[in-house]
């Protein structure tokens, strides 16, 4: 059966580059164990990724570079199996030989991070920033875990001023404001820089998200009209504005901010799926404005985040009209080839709604983006059967059961479609060689 497919969970193989050009005058034997070593870790068998590595220490002839990358391979898989205390051994003792290396830097920093322990990966980043200016965004968020809030509030004013407005940045903004209670201390502060630079916008911003934070609605609404009046061409006042006007049920002003939020080029991609979220949200509850879902299409078509069409898909799922989902899916798709969990509820609707052509051909294209998702030569196997396909159901099939890890659910599903695909083939003995290896998987797996 197909419908129990979207339960299951699915892993993507990455391995990781072969890091040769780290390595100095060998023997074969360093050699064999090195890549030995890479290619189990690329497969997760970090086990047996620090046993070859303990092969190659042995093969490395007390070279310090080789040393330093065996030290540092060794780290890497130690964290993978939360074996930090010697993760951390192995990652300063590959430092100690490299320098300040920055892939060793931002291992080191992501050890402890994993961890929790935000203290100690503080001076990690503070090193990583002196060539990344990416990483200030990093120590704001490890100032907040670390309950250190002047100092993540004075890094986010000074990240704003260069980088500009940014959600992530106002969203830990906020969080601080919740948590340190002096919503108040905060509320004078950004009066009193509006004050003196009256043009600063997102100094309205983040007041208006403060007075609405206190239910201040009618203040915070004021205030996003004396921003309107201050930056007439302010795009982002009306990531505020939107909201009051759906409060007033003032649906053709909510719409227009909408649009003017969709349009812009100045605002960033997590801001338009918030306020679109909030509209179908708005549409759920008001379902008599269902009709002006289609009117906002036009104007998120021409951007790349498949999430806003997911979204969208997900609202017509919710009232029962796959059809309608379905078309806001593929669209998504075709928007953001990259999205595999829109990709995967695009092929799971099709083949519900028996879309079966489209769903052989999209689940055809995209194993060239992800070929070791077993889940698309299954619903592939699945979708060509119905096509009365079976050799090519057959191929996609017995390719994909080899990328399977431990899901006996899904392994089921892949033998009941061979036998499938052997019945329209008329090879009985097949159909039944697969029937039987389906049963036991089943048996096996009752409570």
């Amino acid at each position: 059966m197909v419908s129990t497919l979207g339960t299951n969970t699915l892993y993507a193989q990455e391995p990781d580059e072969p890091a040769t050009d780290d390595l100095g005058d060998v023997s074969d034997a360093f050699q064999e164990y090195f890549f030995e070593a890479l290619k189990q870790k690329g497969i997760e068998n970090y086990e047996l990724a620090l046993e070859a590595l303990k092969k190659a220490f042995n093969a490395a002839q007390d070279n310090p570079k080789n040393i330093a990358v065996l030290d540092f391979e060794s780290g890497k898989n130690l964290i993978q199996l939360k074996r930090y205390d010697e993760a951390e051994t192995a990652l300063l003792a590959a430092l100690k030989i490299t320098g300040e290396r920055r892939d060793v830097l931002e291992v080191i920093y992501d050890l402890y991070y994993q961890q929790k322990d935000y203290a100690s990966a503080i001076p990690w980043v503070e090193k990583l920033m002196k060539g990344d200016d990416d990483y200030k965004e990093d120590l704001s968020n490890l100032y907040y875990q670390t309950k250190q809030y002047t100092r993540a509030l004075e890094l986010l004013d000074e990240l704003d001023q260069s980088w500009g407005e940014s959600v992530y940045r106002d969203s830990l903004r906020r969080q601080i404001y919740k948590l340190t209670g002096n919503t108040e201390g905060a509320i004078d502060n950004l009066e009193s820089k509006i004050d003196k630079n009256p043009r600063n916008e997102q100094d309205y911003l983040n007041l208006i998200f403060l007075y609405s934070e206190e239910g201040n609605t009618e203040k915070a609404f004021e205030l996003a009209l004396k921003l309107q009046e201050q930056i007439p061409n302010s795009e982002k006042v009306h990531l505020a504005l939107y909201k009051f006007y759906l409060e007033e049920s003032n649906l053709s002003k909510a719409l227009e901010s909408i649009e003017i939020v969709l349009k812009s080029n100045t605002i960033e991609k997590e801001g338009k799926f918030k306020v679109l979220s909030d509209y179908i949200n708005y549409v759920a509850s008001h379902p008599e404005e269902e009709g002006t879902l289609e009117k906002l299409v036009p104007f998120i078509e021409s951007g790349e985040d498949g999430k806003i069409f997911e979204k969208f898909g997900l609202y017509f799922i919710s009232k029962n009209k796959p059809d309608l989902a379905l078309q806001f899916y593929e669209k998504g798709t075709v928007l953001d080839p990259d999205n595999y969990s829109l990709l995967k509820n695009t092929l799971l609707l099709q083949i519900d709604t028996k879309k079966w052509e489209a769903a052989a051909t999209l689940s055809e294209e995209r194993l060239t983006i992800f070929p070791a998702q077993p889940l698309l030569y299954l619903l592939n196997g699945v979708a060509n059967n119905e096509l009365q396909k079976a050799e090519k159901a057959l191929s996609s099939l017995e390719m994909g059961v080899d990328f399977l890890l431990d899901d006996p659910k899904m392994e089921r599903d892949f033998y009941l479609q061979m036998a499938k695909a052997y019945q329209i083939l008329g090879k009985q003995g097949k159909v039944e060689e697969y029937q039987n290896k389906a049963a036991k998987i089943q048996t096996s797996n009752r409570p």
